[in-house]
């Protein structure tokens, strides 16, 4: 899952996790049949449609950068699938061809790399980089990114102002007082009004298995009978959707860092689980600082390094630094470094930078950059996709008692990450929106064996998600990179991970049995 700075508390970067609904206990339509039975149907035609249709591919604008030979289209699909010949919307799709021969092509491989909020369309840019790790898969696939519904050039969708989304210093995510609850639980509503007022002819429709069939629709307009899919964080749920609402269109499925697919856990407990599984790889991130304190200087145990972690805290509450960077932004920074472990050595060293005097790197790292107006569009945007999707999603507590009892019982061992985490999800407990039921995910009849790759220490999605979908997935096989934890393994060097993705994706085999892997190297200061 992918998390930015939201209302009045730092956000949470949550590189892809979500749940979805509109399956169970479907409401009847006027025609007399199920409203996921009409999808399914409204999902039907618009694949036809696509698949008559096609791509018109060409160069992509200019503002896009995506440069030659990438080419860029749309695909039209239902705003509502229960009424495919109502309005549509248009989603921004791209491609690079194969770099192989033509008798080595496999199809299209397409990619979604979490949010929900997140964008593909930098996908195909892995061979024009020259990516080393997927440069066999991309002999044999055209790779093809796309922005999902509400994202990006799709329709895109937006809650607050984004020049107000990110203005800074917000408040400490952690409050003193019943005030401060208060004052946060305000900003949350607000929010949650302001993505009904500037969107709300969206919001019904911004759910998982919408976009899943988004992606059929897209599969289709490529040409493919069959879906070639990787998805990281949030998209292995839409992956897992996907492959539950159409289990005879996967060709091949890698699914990368796992959303637990349970609807008991969609979204309200995943996010209480993520708290934990954060503090967990906060804590592992001090210890390597801590070992690596001859370079850092920042404290010789992992104590102490807390102790460091604390006072920074305290001192940006008193005085915001360079006036922007408080608490929260601090925490928008240094959660990186329990999301990737390509943050653990650059957060790290502007952190000890700034105990040595030097506060600008960390004001520069930190604070928000109010002349970029299109990047803090995007991040808005972002924000309000992943909001839209989880609260339309699955049903949520609208009891306050209910977040404050849970959060507050959490806070007390798990206080990195779980006040900023509620306040960011608090706009669902007053979503204006009928929430979903999220779907069962399960294996259906021609489903064939998907790959699950993880990390046990990853903070994101919690191991126990690849478990849980392993055992509701028939004939997956399970990738477990054991002692680590960075989000997103295929994307890391490690040839026990690498070679088997490499090796599915080109010939669809698998292990006879679930594989264990040492974990990538750790990063050297």
């Amino acid at each position: 899952m992918r998390r930015t700075a939201v209302l009045g508390s730092a956000g949470t970067l949550l590189v892809g996790t979500l749940i979805a609904g509109a399956i169970a206990a479907p409401a009847a339509t006027a025609d007399g049949r199920h409203h996921g039975d009409s999808a399914t149907y409204g999902a039907t035609v618009a694949a036809e449609r696509a698949a008559k249709k096609g791509i018109d591919w060409q160069d992509c604008p200019a503002d896009w950068a995506l440069e030659k030979p990438i080419q860029c289209g749309w695909v039209s699909v239902p705003l509502d699938y229960t009424k495919p010949n109502g309005r549509q919307i248009k989603l921004a799709v791209d491609r690079i061809g194969n770099t192989g021969t033509p008798d080595e092509r496999q199809g299209a491989l397409l990619y979604n790399p979490g949010g929900p909020g997140g964008s593909g369309m930098a996908f195909p840019r892995r061979v024009i980089t020259k990516n080393a790790i997927w440069a066999d898969a991309a002999k044999a696939y055209d790779f093809v990114g796309f922005d999902p519904r509400g994202v990006g050039r799709s329709a895109p969708i937006s809650c607050i102002d984004p020049q107000e989304f990110v203005k800074a210093p917000k408040a400490d995510p952690v409050p003193d007082s019943e005030a401060d609850k208060r004052a946060q639980r305000k900003l949350a509503a607000e929010y949650a009004d302001g993505c009904k007022e500037r969107s709300g002819w969206m919001l019904p429709h911004m759910t998982t298995p919408n976009t899943a069939r988004d992606l059929d629709v897209i599969r289709a307009g490529l040409g493919e009978k069959k879906l070639n899919f990787v998805g990281v964080s949030y998209g292995t749920y839409l992956g897992a959707v996907y492959a539950t609402l159409f289990p005879t269109h996967v060709r091949r499925m890698v699914v990368d860092s796992v959303v637990n697919p349970s609807k008991e856990k969609i979204w309200y407990q995943a996010n209480l689980d993520q708290d934990v599984a954060f503090e967990g790889r906060f804590q592992d991130w001090m210890k390597w600082v801590a070992q690596n304190d001859a370079t850092f200087h920042i404290g010789t145990t992992p104590e102490k390094v807390r102790q460091q972690w604390d006072a920074l805290r305290a001192a940006a509450k008193k005085s915001p630094f360079g006036g922007v960077v408080g608490p929260a932004e601090l925490l928008g920074l240094f959660q990186g470094a329990a999301y990737y472990d390509s943050s653990w050595v650059p957060v790290a060293s502007i952190w000890s930078a700034y105990l040595g005097g030097d506060t600008q790197a960390l004001v520069d790292a930190a604070a928000p950059d109010l002349s970029d107006t299109k990047g803090n569009a995007s991040a808005e945007n972002g924000n309000a996709v992943y909001t839209a999707v989880e609260c339309t999603d699955a049903q949520w507590p609208t009891s306050w008692q209910k977040w404050d009892r849970d959060n507050t019982r959490l806070h007390e061992d798990h206080p990195f990450l779980t006040w900023s985490n509620a306040w960011m999800n608090l706009p669902c407990a007053t979503w204006g929106v009928k929430q979903q039921t999220p779907v069962d995910v399960k294996t259906g009849k021609g489903l064939p064996p998907v790959l699950i790759t993880q990390s046990t220490r990853d903070a994101a999605t919690p191991y126990e998600g690849a478990v849980e979908l392993h055992k509701r997935l028939k004939g997956s096989r399970l990738i477990t990179e054991q002692d680590a934890g960075s989000h997103g393994i295929t994307n890391l060097v490690n040839p026990c991970v690498n070679d088997r993705v490499k090796s599915y994706l080109l010939t669809g085999a698998l292990d006879s049995r679930d594989v264990t892997c040492a974990p990538h190297a750790t990063p050297k200061p």
